[in-house]
């Protein structure tokens, strides 16, 4: 039916939906929103005729039992006792075991004097459902889980977005299944992305959300380190180490010996921050470091990338096979000073393996963007795009910095340039561009590309591909925005020498918000195509801004989604402003902080022996954890307001609020990120 119906008077459309009824023509979910609609308006007399007439004409049908129930309810509210219990008797029948029916049915019996016949109603379904036992329970959503895994790397995403609302609605407090829940639905740009049920609440959600998922759904820095401190003592829990020794700090600093630093990652091979750390890798100084690698990934064969780290590592070791306390006492035995984890919270990440401490210096670089929030991860290295010091709160870890928290490798292999009609893109048209993870896309960025394309006439979208339901489901959106949906475009998988390529032929690449283009940013402006992007106040919603930035192009960084805006509908009017860009990303190219990687591997040794001092001089950082499960609370209150841009006075102000109340309430020990002595002496 259509919906435009619901904009006029449901007095007059009675007669009209009645005839719909009988025709088979009113769908379940418009006689259950029209029927609602007129119980709402107190015309319960009318609404009884409306299910009535649609259940006499509409049998047999999947949604039958559904509104014998809703219908009960409703005679039920009328005083009409009897009509109630012949009502939800029928619902039964056409679903024996439909459990909200036989309490209704029961409780119907209780108001009507007969208790007897209410405990025979419940026993009966207790008998029936008694099969039902917890190990039963267990199995059933574990193996809910494992067919939604499944699915998932087989690319059915929808298929395996159902089992696993089956799996959270069985068990809602387990984590695992709402994690892979919430990340599916971003990648199929659903909105919105959290959808309660009566067995889901919209906190569960929030506390399945992993931090990945999280950093992709809100700018919410504080809320993310509560988050991800949360995340890591569910993932890691507390091993047993009492038979692991700590591992003693080593005298290295003024002997001439070299400093042993492990880098561990399941992506040290073709993978993006493979392709990030390879040069890096090679151009470290022998004579200073040592390198071991630490490789926990899967197998993999003729890797170009995996071929040349190795070629350059003083010892390559695969940890895949061994378990998390094996492999930290291999890192203890090769007595490893300075021990980096380079992949945070990410897939086939190892994060266990740094509970052991089995180094004396633990860094979180490079994989991940954000704060682990463990008590083991002493240092995070970034930039002072990313970390301004006013920002250090949002981070337990230590920070220090080098001057692009982006390495790039610059031997990457780029295919000839392609055409725009070999790209699939139509020739003397504006090209906006977006390669970022479908997961990037939010209502908010979605609706300010709809605004420039509005503005741009002529102009098209051109997008990374997320499969053809995602695909046209942006193009539903966009029509909806009154865009034709023929101005988005979708561009397939390719190799990345050719995608490399391909991207330079686009005229302007839009950023995401809250998570923004990492490698991709870069990719992008190694080929000459101007990213234009503005910073929020997290870790991801930061980092493009600082690629940018390193690039020497200022001028493409935005102070707020208004002037993000702004400048692409003036770059895409007056394209000779954007070929001034791009000359100046060409004539800097080599001469930019972001391809100075020789002067990044110079000052991560100098950064690794500034560790090392500290630690030979027992001042090694100690993670700050005071109050995150306070602030945890409190976020997990707030972040549904701040999935949009916030400024970060307005931003700490509603935190500061919510600490005070909390305060008022049982007070909190102070911390040096909001909850200071000041603050509180303010409330």
């Amino acid at each position: 039916m259509n919906a435009s119906i619901g904009g006029t008077a449901q007095n007059s459309l009675l007669p009209t939906l009645l005839e719909l009824a009988k025709t088979q023509r009113l769908s379940l979910v418009d006689l259950l929103k029209f029927a609602e609609t007129l119980t709402a308006q107190g015309n319960r007399q009318e609404a009884a005729e409306l299910y009535k007439s649609w259940l006499a004409f509409n049998d047999p049908h999947p949604g039958q039992h559904m509104v014998c129930f809703n219908f009960s309810v409703l005679l039920r509210q009328m005083n009409d006792l009897a009509g109630a219990v012949t009502a939800m008797q029928a619902a039964l029948k056409h679903d024996p075991m439909f459990g909200p029916a036989h309490i209704n049915l029961g409780l119907a019996y209780e108001d009507a004097g007969m208790a007897t016949l209410a405990i025979q109603q419940w026993q009966g379904f207790a008998e029936k459902t008694s099969e039902t036992t917890p190990d039963q329970l267990l199995y059933r959503h574990l193996a809910l889980q494992h067919i939604g895994r499944v699915m998932e790397n087989a690319g059915l995403m929808e298929e395996a977005e159902a089992a696993l609302w089956q799996a959270m609605e069985l068990r809602p407090h387990k984590l695992e299944s709402g994690q892979h829940w919430s990340a599916l639905r971003q990648r199929q740009c659903k909105w919105p992305i959290l959808v309660p049920s009566n067995h889901v609440t919209q906190r569960q959600m929030i506390d399945a959300m992993p931090p990945l998922t999280l950093g992709c759904y809100a700018d919410d820095p504080i809320f993310q380190l509560a988050n991800a401190h949360q995340y890591g003592k569910a993932l890691i829990g507390r091993p047993d180490i009492r038979n692991f020794p700590r591992a003693t700090v080593r005298k290295k600093t003024g002997t001439g010996q070299r400093l042993r630093v492990g880098y561990v990652s399941s992506d040290l091979r073709d993978h993006a921050v493979g392709f990030a750390l390879r040069e890096v890798l090679e151009l470290h100084d022998k004579a200073r470091v040592e390198i071991y690698a630490y490789y926990c990934g899967e197998a993999v064969a003729n890797d170009p990338t995996q071929t040349r780290m190795k070629a350059v590592m003083d010892c390559w070791r695969d940890v895949a096979a061994l378990s998390d306390e094996a492999a930290a006492q291999q890192i203890a035995s090769d007595e490893i000073d300075i021990l980096i984890d380079v992949n945070g919270y990410t897939k086939h990440a190892r994060t266990k393996i740094f509970a052991y401490r089995p180094a004396p210096v633990i860094v979180n670089f490079c994989g991940y963007p954000g704060s682990m929030a463990t008590p083991f991860h002493q240092y995070m290295i970034a930039d002072e795009v990313i970390v301004p010091e006013e920002s250090e709160i949002y981070y337990s870890e230590k920070v220090l910095r080098i001057a692009c928290n982006q390495p790039l490798d610059r031997k990457r292999v780029i295919a000839a340039r392609p055409s725009r009609q070999e790209a699939g893109l139509p020739e003397n048209t504006f090209v906006f561009a977006c390669f970022n993870g479908m997961q990037k896309i939010t209502p908010s960025t979605f609706a300010q590309w709809m605004r420039i394309l509005n503005e741009t006439p002529g102009s098209i979208l051109w997008l990374l591909t997320g499969g053809d339901k995602t695909d046209q489901r942006l193009r539903d959106l966009a029509e909806a925005a009154g865009i034709a949906p023929e101005r988005l475009l979708f561009a397939p998988k390719a190799p990345n020498a050719m995608h490399l390529a391909r991207i330079a032929v686009a005229d302007l690449f839009l950023d995401t918000f809250p998570y923004g283009a990492h490698s991709t940013a870069a990719d992008a402006l190694t080929v000459g195509l101007p990213v234009l992007t503005f910073p929020g106040k997290s870790f991801p919603a930061r980092f493009c801004s600082s690629v940018v930035a390193a690039t020497g192009c200022s001028e493409l960084v935005c102070t707020d989604p208004e002037d993000y805006v702004a400048k692409a509908i003036a770059f895409a009017k007056k394209p000779a402003s954007l070929k001034a860009v791009r000359k100046k990303l060409e004539a800097e190219r080599e001469k930019s902080v972001l391809r100075d990687i020789p002067a990044t591997a110079r000052r991560l040794e100098d950064l690794y022996w500034q560790m090392q001092g500290e630690a030979e001089r027992g001042e090694t950082p100690v993670p700050d954890l005071r109050n995150l499960d306070v602030y945890y609370e409190i976020g997990s209150e707030l972040v549904s307001e701040n999935l949009d841009f916030v400024d970060e006075a307005s931003y700490r102000d509603r935190y500061l609020q919510k600490l005070r109340e909390w305060d008022a309430f049982s007070p909190i020990q102070h911390d040096n990120r909001l909850w200071t002595t000041q603050a509180s002496a303010t409330a």
